[in-house]
């Protein structure tokens, strides 16, 4: 079964080269890039293209609105021949706080945007003269120097369904992130029953054989994308989690992260995150490819030095 690794936000730079260094030497499918207002993508790409041979890189995820589809097709074509044709191109959203805080552009029309986004990079990818004129974008004469040598797979991070949607009708594989266990074997159930495509799921990882500091781990993660996270609150209070969410977003705009955490709870947990020992996060993996999910992705969550839980991390779920 393949198994991804993502390599989280909070890492400092050189933490997340040597951190590639290391899986370099294991059987982990892909090394996932989060970009949030921290480390730029596609630098922190090629830099781990640099330390790794065989296992795929990938972005998660670069969002459609901060850049231009010409300037993330130029990234693309980069990182992919830099990498000997081993990128994954992750692409979504992200935010309003993000987008319009951060950026300081409007998030409007998602999925429009998104649709002609990827039309424009698969055919900027392709070769050829780029002339279009579409809802969000209008390019003249648009054309890569650099040709990649194959098709680089497109995936589409989704939440709700108008993007779970798009992402089975026009991209090579989608990105799920804090979906309910039940929740997600029916929409991936459903979706494939449509077309097959690679379904890969972000989860929150957190070992150690201390498993209260792992389980604190988790909560505190978790309860922090709740809190900031205004789709993923929404989209987990529709899916059986209204007392809690509510519960985290009070306290959160009451009191700020400190505490918002112990009103994670144990139903939370085990249908959301791995925490725990190692034993048991071995079983809590294979619960959640049970679902369907043909690349789950552990997002390395560290429970004390990063370099320990990353060698736990590897030991307990990638071979070398």
């Amino acid at each position: 079964m393949r198994v991804a690794c993502s390599l989280g936000s909070l890492l400092t730079v050189d933490q997340v080269i040597e951190c590639a260094r290391v899986l370099a030497d294991t059987k982990v499918d892909t090394i996932w890039i989060p970009e949030t207002w921290g480390m730029e993508n596609f630098a922190m790409l090629s830099a781990i293209s640099g330390v790794t041979t065989t296992q795929k890189i990938g972005s998660s995820i670069i969002n459609i609105y901060s850049r231009s589809p010409a300037l993330i097709a130029m990234g693309a074509a980069t990182v992919d021949i830099l990498s000997k044709q081993r990128l994954i191109l992750g692409l979504g959203t992200s935010s309003i706080p993000i987008v319009e805080n951060l950026h300081g552009y409007t998030f409007r029309y998602p999925l429009k945007r998104m649709r002609e986004y990827i039309n424009i990079i698969r055919k900027a990818l392709t070769g050829g003269t780029i002339n279009h004129a579409g809802h969000s974008f209008h390019l003249k004469n648009f054309e890569l120097l650099v040709h990649p040598e194959r098709s680089i797979p497109i995936y589409v991070a989704a939440v709700n369904q108008g993007m779970v949607d798009l992402a089975w009708e026009v991209s090579d594989g989608v990105i799920f992130y804090l979906r309910p266990l039940n929740e997600m074997n029916k929409t991936i159930h459903s979706m494939n029953s449509k077309r097959v495509i690679d379904v890969s799921c972000q989860i929150i990882t957190s070992i150690s054989e201390d498993e209260d500091a792992a389980r604190t781990r988790a909560k505190k993660t978790l309860a922090f994308y709740i809190a900031v996270g205004e789709v993923y609150r929404k989209f987990l209070a529709s899916n059986g989690f209204n007392v809690e969410t509510a519960k985290i977003y009070d306290e959160f705009k009451r009191s700020g992260l400190k505490i918002i955490h112990k009103y994670i709870t144990d139903t939370m947990l085990d249908e959301l995150v791995i925490c725990g020992p190692p034993k048991e996060c071995k079983k809590q993996l294979a619960t959640f490819q049970n679902t369907g999910i043909t690349l789950p992705i552990l997002q390395l969550n560290p429970v004390g030095g990063v370099t320990e839980s990353l060698n736990l991390m590897v030991e307990t779920f990638f071979d070398r």
